[in-house]
């Protein structure tokens, strides 16, 4: 799960540009003046670093993926062992085998072989694209929600503070980050409990 903050990396990218557009597009008054921005330019910006460590529904899903990794991972293991065994004993009565006997054993475990790296390939692309599912609800989560707040509050942007990102600095009163969370998790609560209340009346 290592990758699944990647889904943040995104969300600075237009706020960026509309401070590059409003900070050149601005006239100044004079040459030997600081370029003045007209209006109100309200920007705020979330540190996506807490919001990972804080938002409950990423909380969750990291939870059962890694509780699902670490069942794919020992089911690996198993089946490793299980093959080394067979093979473990192949080699050491190879000597008391006929030549035809020799060959179909190494035939089969050739079979198995290869069948144990399909389903290793098959388990890494079920979780990549597992992760990459994540990544875009989180996403889509977060987007959706500051569309919400931003308009709330009469935002222009909400950028994306972290050592990836292009904010090397932000003023603690635009700082957002508490606030955003507590939204996205009432807000997954909600759909928890609307979740739970659906199963219990399909009963």
């Amino acid at each position: 799960m290592k990758n699944v903050p990647i889904a943040l990396s995104g969300l600075s990218l237009v706020a960026v540009i509309v401070l590059f557009y409003l900070h050149f597009s601005t006239k100044p008054q004079a040459s030997e003046q600081t370029v003045q921005l007209s209006g109100d330019l309200k920007v705020a910006y979330i540190n996506s670093d807490s919001v990972l460590k804080y938002y409950d529904y990423y909380k969750d899903v990291r939870t059962r993926f890694e509780s699902k990794g670490k069942k794919l991972d020992q089911d690996l293991q198993n089946r490793a062992q299980s093959l080394q065994s067979e093979i473990g004993a192949y080699q050491r009565n190879v000597s008391t085998m006929t030549i035809g006997q020799a060959k179909a054993v190494e035939e089969d475990l050739g079979k198995k072989q290869q069948n144990f790296r399909q389903y290793q390939q098959s388990i890494e692309q079920d979780l990549a694209n597992e992760q990459a599912k994540v990544n875009g609800e989180l996403y889509g989560n977060i987007t959706t929600y500051l569309k919400t707040y931003a308009a709330d509050k009469g935002l222009l942007a909400v950028l994306k503070f972290d050592q990836t990102s292009d904010l090397l600095y932000g003023n603690p009163g635009v700082d957002i980050t508490k606030d955003v969370v507590k939204g996205l998790n009432e807000v997954y609560q909600q759909k928890q409990v609307a979740k739970k209340d659906s199963v219990s009346t399909k009963k």
